[in-house]
């Protein structure tokens, strides 16, 4: 190599190596930044566990349908979900424990198993999966994040974060979008796309107040983009954060017991 080629090389390797190792060391900080961001508003969301009354309403194009139902949650790990009306409904169980799930139909006394290729499926007819409904999912691990930049939703400033899933992390999204308010940390906005990058629905969070000590979204509506005027509205009733729940709330005998 010539002299004059090997003074650019060293000098190119001089200059250009500080400046590529703070651009790593800047990329790094924004996934774990992003990661944090999301971390952090989740459990914002959901606590160690919490317990609440909640009325769902399933609107669509040809009728509108509302159901009440009581819940209880330990992280991502429990769940049950008791629908307390419709009087048809009433008794209708769902349970979660780790990565497996039952549903109780009261009228007919059966216990079903869902298997996993049904979480991604409706919960009772609505726009919230049953992933969505027992958690099974979590953000901050399942995927990868990414800040992409800041935005307003409904006049308030917000991080614009990128999900994408890890190979071997049981989620079907092919990506997601998710906007947290900058002043709380709280969730304003969040796109789910499929593998085909198409939109399949979106979250709207609004109406933010104190539940149990706790600020979060008064209600969540998740919108079906895929089925022009069908969307799902969860409102929170009351909800209590960091409660002690028994174990046994979270049993078959508490399934299958009659209300």
């Amino acid at each position: 190599m010539k002299e004059e080629q090997m003074r650019v090389l060293i000098f190119s390797t001089i200059v250009l190596f500080p400046v590529l190792s703070i651009h790593a060391q800047t990329v790094d900080q924004r996934f774990a930044e992003a990661k944090e961001i999301i971390k952090r508003s989740e459990n914002l969301l959901k606590g160690n566990t919490s317990e609440g009354t909640f009325e769902m309403t399933v609107v669509t194009p040809d009728y509108e349908r509302t159901l009440t139902m009581e819940s209880w949650w330990i992280g991502n790990e429990k769940a049950l979900i008791v629908i307390e009306s419709p009087k048809r409904e009433a008794g209708n169980k769902t349970l979660k424990i780790g990565n497996e799930m039952w549903m109780y139909l009261k009228n007919t006394e059966t216990t079903i198993k869902i298997p996993p290729s049904m979480m991604l499926q409706s919960w009772n007819g609505s726009d919230f999966t049953n992933d969505d409904l027992v958690r099974e999912s979590n953000l901050a691990e399942d995927y990868f994040q990414k800040l992409i930049g800041e935005e307003e939703i409904s006049g308030e400033s917000c991080w614009k974060i990128e999900l994408d899933p890890k190979p071997d992390a049981p989620v079907v999204w092919g990506k997601l979008y998710y906007w947290v308010r900058k002043q709380d940390y709280l969730p304003a906005r969040v796109e789910y796309y499929d593998e085909k990058d198409t939109l399949v629905r979106h979250m709207e969070y609004s109406q933010y107040q104190v539940f149990g000590k706790r600020k979060i979204p008064g209600q969540w509506s998740m919108v079906n983009d895929s089925k022009p005027g069908q969307h799902t509205d969860l409102e929170i009733i009351e909800v209590q954060f960091d409660v002690k729940i028994p174990d046994s709330r979270f049993s078959f005998r508490e399934l299958e017991r009659g209300n």
